[in-house]
């Protein structure tokens, strides 16, 4: 399988402190990877770095064959999908929920005067059909619930077909019942054979959907532990990860986890 994301001894250095800590990981095509660890982990750092959001201090980020520093960023991004809350508060809320999909073609938030061609739209519309968001279409996105938010941030990520998909937090700030539904529709699209690699960052064991394959548990900038799912995730690697005694469960398919 082709490698996709790889970071080669990836420093960060924000304030005389390494936010990430000389990480070297590697992301291939056929992998989805959740990435877990406490507050000030570097979690949301790693995906901005995959997202070419921001460069290392130092070490070698290289996403899709390109390395960062030596690429055009402008060119790279539109192979990327990237879904966080910092990004929905930067949609207006006076758009509706198909043009903030459709816009993604063009890598703009908000329509203005763009030209799609049908294509676009009957894309955009099969997108909301998969993540059951078809009935909103023309609902605006300052109206929709936070659960339905996601999934709008979701559906405009995959909108363009990436080769790389990036999930900050998708289900954070969720109820229970948003959170499952959206679970059960990530669970869906990690499983299908044609979706890309995907890395999705969370605090929670609660929230890895059926699906994904991998694991990065980190601390304090560096790598605790990262591998196989099965493998990797284990009740001492979660205490080391997070600093206490933790018991680790699992029932079909879903992990659980509580301070001992």
């Amino acid at each position: 399988m082709a490698q996709v994301l790889e970071f080669s001894d990836v420093v960060v250095r924000r304030d005389s402190r390494n936010i990430v800590d000389h990480l070297t990981w590697a992301v291939e095509d056929d992998q989805r990877w959740v990435v877990l660890g406490p507050n000030g982990a570097g979690k949301t750092t790693v995906l901005q770095l995959a997202d070419t959001l921001i460069h290392p201090t130092s070490g070698v980020v290289t996403i899709l064959e390109e390395q960062l520093g030596r690429t055009d960023v402008f060119e790279l991004r539109p192979r990327i999908g990237f879904a966080s809350s910092a990004m929905a508060k930067r949609v207006p809320a006076d758009e509706t929920v198909l043009n903030v999909v459709l816009t993604a073609a063009f890598s703009v938030l908000g329509r203005w005067n763009e030209d799609y061609e049908d294509v676009d739209e009957r894309r955009a519309l099969r997108v909301l059909a998969q993540w059951r968001l078809d009935h909103l279409a023309d609902r605006t996105f300052g109206t929709l619930s936070d659960g339905e938010q996601k999934r709008v941030q979701i559906a405009r990520a995959v909108m363009t077909d990436p080769e790389l998909l990036l999930l900050d937090e998708p289900t954070a700030s969720l109820d229970l019942g948003a959170r499952e539904e959206l679970l059960q529709l990530l669970g869906g699209y990690a499983q299908a054979p044609s979706t890309p690699a995907m890395v999705m960052v969370t605090h929670h064991v609660e929230e890895i959907p059926i699906g994904f394959t991998h694991v990065l548990l980190l601390r304090d900038g560096g790598v605790v532990a990262a591998g196989p799912l099965g493998e990797t995730l284990t009740a001492d690697a979660l205490s080391e990860t997070f600093g206490l005694p933790i018991s680790l469960t699992m029932d079909g398919g879903r992990f659980a986890a509580r301070a001992v």
